[in-house]
């Protein structure tokens, strides 16, 4: 009788526990979410000198889209000839045409790897990148420094983050699907697990181009994501240089996390 008496009672201790649990994490999470809205729309407000504007726009693109082309060409060519190999081995059969792999392997491409997948393989590459420099800025206090010369801070230094990432990433998804492409192609040819004719075949047929505006579209609002959460952990972050790299974890957990759920609902729209 005493277990149970006392197990009531740890139970009913919890029950009473829970619901502050609960309050406290949504207090916690909505005041994030009010603090990121603020700071977006500090953001988006007119630059205050557009030379200065167009060339950390044009540089951003640079770092952000430009030196991401290599990891992006190089693990796309390797997932597309994967992908290729895994159709051709496990799926096709005497019963299927000849053309299934080349026609699964560009439909994943372009409806989920070069959107999705590659989307949140770039959230650990240039979420980590813009939360650390922004996180850098504020604990050495530079940002400080731009706000007492009376500089926006917010817009001067993240609005050409999301610009410059929102207009690269449609040419990085349009490089991962082709580099996919070749390297299904590589697999015939090299690997000669499938005569090039039929992967030619299942690559054109029913080809659908709305796929393509779909993987664009969403890869575009990926990109937003991950620019503007990536950059508002980096300039909220409090503390010293250990902060800096718990700012750039959180960061790629919260964009991957975002994306995820995201993708489900665009993809609903969208279809």
């Amino acid at each position: 009788m005493v277990f149970f008496d006392l197990f009531w009672l740890l139970l009913q201790r919890k029950t009473d526990i829970k619901p502050m649990l609960i309050i406290k994490l949504l207090k916690k999470y909505l005041t994030t979410f009010g603090k990121y809205l603020i700071l977006m729309g500090r953001s988006f407000s007119v630059p205050e000198r557009m030379r200065m504007f167009a060339k950390r726009y044009i540089k951003e693109m640079s770092q952000l889209g430009v030196d991401s082309i290599p990891i992006v060409l190089l693990i796309s060519f390797f997932i597309g000839a994967v992908i290729c190999i895994q159709m051709k081995v496990n799926i096709q059969s005497p019963w299927m045409p000849r053309w299934v792999s080349g026609y699964t392997t560009r439909e994943i491409m372009l409806l989920e790897f070069s959107s999705s997948i590659m989307c949140l393989i770039l959230s650990g590459k240039v979420g980590s990148n813009i939360a650390s420099e922004l996180g850098t800025m504020r604990v050495t206090q530079q940002i400080d420094a731009l706000e007492i010369m009376g500089v926006n801070s917010a817009s001067f230094l993240i609005l050409p983050k999301i610009a410059g990432l929102m207009t690269m990433m449609p040419t990085l998804v349009v490089c991962s699907s082709a580099m996919g492409i070749v390297g299904a192609y590589g697999t015939a040819y090299i690997g000669h697990l499938l005569p090039p004719d039929d992967l030619t075949l299942g690559l054109q047929h029913a080809f659908n181009p709305w796929f393509v505006w779909m993987s664009i579209i969403k890869s575009t609002f990926y990109a937003y994501i991950i620019a503007s959460v990536s950059s508002f952990f980096g300039y909220t972050v409090e503390g010293g240089s250990v902060e800096v790299g718990k700012a750039s974890t959180d960061a790629v957990v919260c964009s991957s996390v975002l994306i995820l759920f995201s993708d489900v609902f665009l993809t609903q729209i969208l279809s």
